[in-house]
């Protein structure tokens, strides 16, 4: 080390060992065997022979004593490998952007015809291993392959919720959300701190409960006073919308949605089958039974006189 440059933490560290290896050679006796210079440097180093056996060698052959590093243990890397990792690895995310399946063979092939680089299935498989890939099983994303229908519904209500709204972006009319949803009755949460020589104090109800199904309305102004409906539910499995009709959600939505909210109010709701009974798509099929067909065309009557004596028009297309 040249001379005027600070020693770092571990050169001091050797220097304190030689210092007392040395001591301790002069308290053994009066002379001191030289023949072993190699072990007498390990033992004070603290090191094994053959590292400084390397140092050593190294030092000889290079001149050079700032690294002596080791080639890892296990194969050497294939060069040609090596040198079509950059378009290995463009190949790969391309094909996973597309949602298409990447195997070796595929990624072998690929390398071979458009850059005439050929290597084993085996060396490639290990490159991929030793650049980050790995092979597993891929996600799904559904969102990305939206069926047209749905596409054009979402922009058509981001056109209508568009045309209610002024230059300065607030409502023209007021708008008025709505839904329903279910909670059981014990619904709680699971995890609660306490001391492990005590045990949870916590006595829980056994089982959920009974389900109540929640209906309320909200707008920019917070919840819509007096439209709170809770009720229990008949059965506590399968899907809430089960419990809701049209009876229940005509009932309420005339008699406690209606009074709480002002006039040429704008209702957005979602597409629950009770909220659609006059849809196009709820039309009876051609399949449909005389039953099916007498209770559709009583249903639309009762319900076109509701909406008409609610004061809200109905959906383009219907009288």
């Amino acid at each position: 080390m040249p001379r005027g440059m600070e020693l770092s933490i571990e050169m001091r560290g050797k220097v304190v060992q030689l210092k007392k290896y040395f001591d301790n050679e002069k308290k053994t006796g009066p002379f001191v065997s030289t023949k072993d210079s190699f072990g007498r440097t390990a033992a004070a180093m603290g090191i094994g022979v053959a590292t400084v056996k390397r140092i050593i060698s190294h030092y000889k052959r290079t001149g050079n004593i700032l690294t002596d590093k080791r080639e890892p243990p296990g194969r050497r890397p294939d060069t040609k490998c090596e040198s079509v990792q950059i378009f290995a690895r463009d190949f790969i995310r391309s094909q996973n952007l597309i949602g298409a399946r990447v195997s070796v063979e595929k990624v072998r092939c690929h390398l071979k015809n458009e850059y005439s680089a050929e290597m084993d299935k085996t060396t490639l498989w290990r490159a991929l291993r030793r650049w980050g890939f790995t092979f597993g099983v891929g996600r799904r994303r559904d969102s990305l392959k939206e069926k047209d229908y749905v596409i054009h519904a979402r922009r058509a209500y981001l056109r209508e919720m568009r045309a209610n709204r002024s230059a300065d972006g607030l409502c023209v009319r007021p708008e008025v959300y709505l839904d329903e949803t279910c909670i059981n009755k014990n619904h709680s949460q699971r995890l609660t701190w306490y001391q492990e020589e005590d045990g949870p104090w916590v006595n829980k109800p056994s089982g959920v409960g009974p389900r109540l199904v929640i209906v309320n309305a909200i707008t920019v102004a917070g919840w819509v006073g007096g439209a709170e409906l809770v009720f229990e539910a008949k059965k506590c499995t399968g899907d809430y919308h089960g419990q809701m009709n049209w009876e229940n959600f005509s009932n309420w939505f005339e008699k406690q949605l209606l009074p709480n909210i002002p006039k040429r109010s704008v209702i957005i709701m979602d597409n629950a089958g009770y909220h659609n009974v006059l849809a196009e798509d709820r039309f009876p099929k051609p399949s449909s039974t005389k039953d099916e067909l007498r209770d559709w065309a009583t249903l639309s009557e009762d319900i076109s006189s509701d909406v008409r004596r609610w004061g809200y028009p109905l959906k383009p297309g219907y009288s």
